[in-house]
């Protein structure tokens, strides 16, 4: 049974956290953790949160045991964007796209 968790609306742009979610994707739980907290990048934090959640909710309402599970499917869908302009030289103005984030992570047992 695969049991999800999800985050929505996280102000990292999706390419950033992609990076990240590729090194856990298919790991167990305890090699997801242990990745994550050595990955200096930003999106290793909010991934690691989902995850936690994700084994919570499977050892809460499913009564599944951390040893037996793995990451079993984990995507980073892009969501709302926010534009903003930057002002330049002759009145011209340039875009500014300050993206968001949908993360899901789904974990089951072996």
């Amino acid at each position: 049974m695969e049991v999800k968790a999800t985050a929505k609306y996280i102000r990292i742009a999706p390419r950033k956290i992609r990076i990240v979610m590729n090194l856990i994707r298919g790991k167990s739980i305890r090699e997801a953790f242990a990745i994550l907290k050595f990955t200096p990048k930003v999106g290793s934090e909010v991934i690691e949160k989902v995850l936690r959640s994700a084994v919570a909710n499977a050892e809460h309402n499913n009564d599944m045991d951390v040893e037996k599970m793995f990451v079993s499917s984990c995507s980073v869908d892009q969501g709302p964007t926010l534009k903003r302009i930057h002002p330049r030289s002759r009145g011209q103005a340039f875009k500014i796209l300050k993206r968001s984030s949908h993360v899901t992570v789904a974990v089951s047992e072996k």
